[in-house]
């Protein structure tokens, strides 16, 4: 009966859609078990694409399971949990929040993103150009509000999960990190050196740039993205909301070009392609960050 109403005409007329991903709509199927998969499951094989699931177990070849490992788009290994990061990531910056409001500012002056100035509360002149570099990594995951941290944290959960399961831990954890800390390297650059910044924004708005290159890579309606992004950019440059807006352009601009290396790299070098770039804008993170301090100093 079920073999029957599967090859029904109503069914055959019927686009497959992805088995891992029912709202999306795909041509391809696996050359094992015929499923349905669509681009972000697709496992390059001798013929044709594999889904996950065979090539984790090996289903058909013969060879251990571990012959073959299932790959993400971007070529990461597939995890079993693939919000982890994204998790870990939520759960850090609510544990560092928490800190902060037992702790009062004190905590708070000696962690956020400032240039060099005259700390009351700590009694000495702090500040990135005062060689405390750690800042510009330690003002990602400080907040200075409650609505500031649920906005950034819903966002994350949000654009963060997906994006992680597309390019795999390593290079997800690659691309929030190192926007963020271009993000905090512009505020550095422009910011007057009195002026403390913090929150998760700058790495935030990297995954909404990555997210919009895989979207595009994917061929998925740029519509949803872009009005997200719109919105936000809008809130950014508004006069009264007090936002870093140097945080998030640099944290787009690094997210944009690490995300198109990221999913458009040549498959023969592709990790070299990745981490290269991630490395390219870190070295302009240096950079930045070497000449502002000699300006200061």
């Amino acid at each position: 009966m079920d073999d029957q109403a599967a090859g029904s005409p109503q069914d055959a007329q019927r686009v497959p859609v992805c088995y891992r991903h029912p709202d999306r709509e795909t041509g391809v199927r696996c050359t094992r078990c015929e499923r349905p998969i669509c681009p972000e499951c697709m496992v390059d094989a001798a013929v044709g694409f594999q889904c996950p699931e065979c090539v984790r177990t090996g289903s058909g070849t013969g060879h251990a399971p571990t012959a073959s490992a299932p790959r993400t788009l971007a070529g990461g290994a597939v995890a079993a949990d693939p919000r982890l990061i994204t998790k870990i990531l939520v759960g850090t910056c609510l544990a560092v929040f928490l800190v902060q409001l037992s702790l009062g500012d004190r905590f708070t002056d000696h962690f956020q993103l400032i240039g060099r100035a005259y700390i009351p509360l700590l009694g000495s002149v702090e500040g990135i150009a005062e060689g405390q570099w750690y800042r510009l990594l330690t003002a990602m995951f400080l907040h200075g509000s409650s609505i500031h941290i649920i906005f950034n944290m819903l966002s994350l959960w949000w654009i963060g999960g997906p994006l992680e399961e597309a390019l795999g831990r390593a290079r997800y954890l690659a691309l929030y990190l190192v926007s963020g800390l271009a993000g905090s390297a512009l505020t550095y650059v422009i910011t007057a050196p009195n002026q403390g910044s913090l929150g998760a924004s700058g790495a935030v708005f990297g995954l909404f740039g990555a997210t919009a290159v895989l979207m595009r890579r994917l061929n998925y309606d740029m519509r949803p993205i872009i009005a997200l992004l719109v919105i936000n950019l809008i809130f950014t440059f508004s006069p009264g909301f007090n936002i870093a807006w140097q945080a998030h352009v640099g944290g787009l601009v690094a997210g944009v070009v690490i995300g198109y290396a990221m999913v458009h790299a040549p498959r023969e070098r592709r990790a070299l392609v990745q981490y290269g770039t991630c490395a390219l804008v870190l070295a302009v993170v240096v950079l930045m960050t070497l000449l502002r301090t000699a300006q200061l100093t």
